[in-house]
């Protein structure tokens, strides 16, 4: 018993946040992609799925129930067992016909469940480890909490990109080309002439290399042309064959028209009438350059059930981990019953607390530029360079932000917690806060330069943007947990300050994709440096004890 409750925090710590951030990130991010793949409707998984974001954002009410009820570590071993088996119910109903509404009540459960783990694990981070560690740990912890983010938004959607290319009807791919508007030559439809073959349909398409006219304002608006994809022979009867168009290499200034998604539907009804997929150029493009495109008919059902039932199998094996390697502190089981003057007690202490007002600021402001910088910085990149982007390919960009990036993030946020844990939060929070926010402006070097793709600036700009916000917002986690202290319900309390951040953070991301249509990536990032003042001024107002985080000699 005393090896388990003096376990070293490195055997559990990185395990509990890298499963903390998996569900959060699958319900509220991955899930679209999924629904999109799977043919419905923008319209309505985007409604359903932000609605899913609200267990996350009312976890206090909640939080007193499970600060009272058994304790931190059952909350969340069991709630770790039962997301796993939840994923692979979740991969499970992708093959049957109401999948859409089934698989949402799924996604509901984790989300709750998620929730609930969440409050668990940071009460029980807080009870298994004393200021010092908490200190230290923190930026450990929002580390792999990242890293949990790229497992489900990177490694998920490519282990179902690998099966959806590798199953179902071999892929094809054409090259669209782009000429003058004098050298162009349209493509008739009416020359196709569809004959039904023996044996499993192939993809067909009309034509295989793909003129696409280049525009030249007052002289031609032609900026597009159209291929045409069909079947060799009709699949089974009921059968759906969902063909994806996307581009694969080549120049970013020929793509997919906005209007489309590039994704069409097959049956054994229209399997020889062809499907058009409209093709354009960029109107800045002067030159002649050529893109080639790759046309997938996979098993996408199939796909989503081996991906998600592999995430669950994972999730299910960090539990069993979890269950040997958490520690055990010494806690006293409450058995003091839910009422509302619990609720009201949690709210009133968190409300009423010295410096609330500031507090609050800090909580809702602190990130408003980082927050609006994470949802614009991935497009600026890997935008074309007429567009004001930088123009990085997808391996670029792996290389610059899925392995650079995270190298810099992971030891920005270990610096972060060293630096805290030796000198304290009160003297660190203000270099932290500036370390977060003026690396910023890189972006704003980046859109006025536009280095050229592969240039070792773009690498450097990114490694000492993705180290600052690494280490500054190792303070944000740090004055939450100051923030709450010894209160005798941190654990719900600690749910309000997550709360708000959640707030914090969407809120402003919402306005982010208008701002920057507004503006512009140039002034956009200029912008998003202006909205990082009023979090740094809450500083000043902050009450911080001066030894936390320090150490204490016995």
């Amino acid at each position: 018993m005393s090896n388990q409750k003096n376990r070293s925090p490195w055997t559990w710590v990185p395990t509990l946040y890298l499963f903390q951030g998996i569900p959060y990130s699958i319900v509220m991010v991955t899930s679209g992609l999924i629904y999109k793949t799977m043919g419905v409707s923008i319209a309505s998984f985007a409604f359903w799925t932000s609605l899913l974001y609200l267990p996350w954002a009312i976890k206090p009410l909640w939080s007193p129930y499970i600060d009272v009820v058994s304790t931190k570590r059952n909350w969340v071993i069991w709630t770790q067992l039962f997301l796993g088996v939840a994923f692979i119910a979740a991969g499970s109903v992708m093959q049957l016909p109401f999948f859409y509404s089934l698989s949402l009540a799924v996604f509901a459960l984790i989300a709750i469940s998620s929730a609930s783990h969440d409050i668990a694990a940071d009460g029980f981070y807080m009870i298994a480890l004393d200021q010092h560690n908490q200190a230290f740990f923190v930026g450990i912890r929002s580390t792999f909490y990242r890293i949990a983010m790229l497992t489900a938004m990177g490694l998920v959607p490519i282990i179902a990109g690998s099966i959806q290319q590798n199953t179902g009807l071999k892929g094809r791919t054409f090259e669209a080309r782009s000429v003058t508007s004098e050298e162009y030559t349209s493509f008739d439809p009416g020359q196709i002439n569809i004959q039904q073959k023996e044996g499993k349909p192939a993809l067909l398409i009309f034509p295989e290399n793909l003129q696409v006219p280049v525009f030249k304002a007052g002289k031609s608006n032609l900026d597009s042309a159209v291929v045409y994809i069909a079947l060799s022979a009709p699949p089974e009867k009921g059968e759906t064959v969902v063909v994806n168009v996307t581009r694969r290499s080549g120049s970013k200034d020929i793509d997919i028209s906005k209007n489309q998604t590039g994704r069409f539907e097959l049956t054994s009804e229209n399997w020889n009438k062809p499907v058009a997929a409209s093709i354009k150029v960029n109107h800045n493009l002067s030159e002649k350059t050529s893109t080639e495109f790759l046309i997938t008919a996979g098993n996408i059902a199939s796909s989503w059930t081996v991906s998600l039932g592999v995430l669950g199998l994972f999730l299910l094996a960090l539990a069993v981990y979890n269950k040997f390697l958490l520690p055990k502190p010494e806690v006293t089981v409450s058995s003091q019953k839910i009422s509302w003057s619990v609720y009201k007690e949690v709210f009133i202490s968190f409300f009423t607390k010295p410096g609330i007002i500031p507090a609050l600021i800090f909580f809702l402001l602190y990130r408003l530029g980082e927050s609006q910088l994470v949802k614009v910085a991935t497009p600026f990149l890997v935008d074309t360079r007429s567009s004001g982007g930088i123009g990085l390919s997808a391996a670029q960009y792996g290389i610059v932000y899925g392995t650079l990036g995270m190298i810099c993030l992971t030891l920005g946020g270990i610096m972060g917690g060293v630096a805290a844990a030796r000198f304290g939060l009160k003297r660190m929070i203000w270099i932290m806060a500036l370390c977060m926010n003026i690396p910023i402006s890189v972006y704003i070097y980046l859109s006025f330069l536009q280095p050229m793709p592969g240039d070792l600036s773009i690498y450097a700009a990114i490694a000492l943007e993705q180290f600052g916000y690494g280490f500054g917002f190792t303070a944000y986690m740090l004055f939450m947990l100051n923030f709450v202290g010894e209160s005798k319900y941190k654990t719900a309390e600690y749910a309000i300050g997550t709360s708000l951040m959640a707030l914090g953070m969407m809120l402003p991301g919402m306005i982010s994709g208008t701002m920057k249509e507004m503006l512009g990536y140039q002034h956009f990032f200029i912008y998003v440096i202006l909205c990082s003042i009023p979090g740094i001024i809450a500083i000043k107002f902050l009450k911080i004890d001066p030894a936390f985080g320090i150490k204490k000699k016995d």
